[in-house]
């Protein structure tokens, strides 16, 4: 999914959630006090959403070549003395 792509849904996302308090607000039920009861869920949201994508993007990345993971398994130290 592209940035773009995924901020048009955040910004769907909270119009969305902006207009049902407001609806809410109208038809008698205290919308604005539940929010704020219940704000710690954003940040359960957020942090859910940044686990998903950098998993995502992890999974995405390239494999290195063989030739650099063996470059990088040896070590100085490992040669054997030839004495």
């Amino acid at each position: 999914m592209s940035k773009r792509h995924r901020d048009n849904l955040i910004w769907g996302l909270i119009l969305l959630v902006l207009g049902a308090i407001f609806l809410l607000e109208n038809i008698g039920y205290d919308a604005w006090r539940a929010l704020f009861k219940l704000w710690p869920l954003i940040l359960i949201f957020w942090g859910a959403s940044k686990l998903y994508y950098g998993i995502k993007a992890r999974s995405q990345a390239p494999e290195p070549k063989k030739a650099e993971v063996i470059e990088a398994e040896v070590l100085p130290g490992d040669k054997k003395d030839e004495s």
